[in-house]
């Protein structure tokens, strides 16, 4: 599975951290940035090109990090095929993708300890969509939403 992974200056030193133990873990990862740690750039400027490949298909999962998580969550959720979710705690890192086919988490580099992030991306990254009928059905509804009031691909 390839999985992209972006941060702002927020989440940068975390990104680092994340980065590497992916790698080490064996995951195919691409970085989509920030490269360097700038304290004035914008968290809807990182997320254009890890949302773009999470959307096209180019990544199978992202991750991204900002400050809170609430900002790139946000951003995310523009580019149509993405569905992004703010995560802080277990069930719902593997519930999103399982129930809802979550495929990009955002994390709160400020607000989440170093071990609950990796604990988060570990589960995020190990759930599988279930695809029964009820999940299906619902998830069908959200896409007829996005493409209905979203023209952003």
């Amino acid at each position: 599975m390839k999985i992209g992974i972006a941060s702002d200056h927020a989440g940068f030193e975390q990104k680092q951290t994340v980065l590497k133990e992916l790698l080490d873990a064996g995951f195919d990862v691409k970085d989509y940035g920030a490269f360097s740690y700038d304290a004035q750039d914008d968290y809807p400027d990182i997320i254009i090109p890890l949302a773009t490949a999470v959307a096209s298909g180019e990544v199978a999962k992202g991750i991204a990090i900002c400050g809170s998580g609430v900002g790139v969550s946000v951003a995310a959720n523009k580019f149509k095929g993405v569905r992004a979710a703010l995560i802080t705690e277990t069930y719902s890192a593997h519930q999103g993708v399982e129930h809802d086919d979550l495929n990009l988490i955002c994390l709160g580099g400020r607000v989440l300890g170093a071990a609950l992030i990796s604990e988060l991306i570990r589960t995020f990254l190990h759930a599988k969509y279930d695809g029964g009928e009820r999940f299906q059905r619902r998830l069908d509804k959200v896409i007829a939403l996005e493409n209905k009031h979203n023209n952003n691909t």
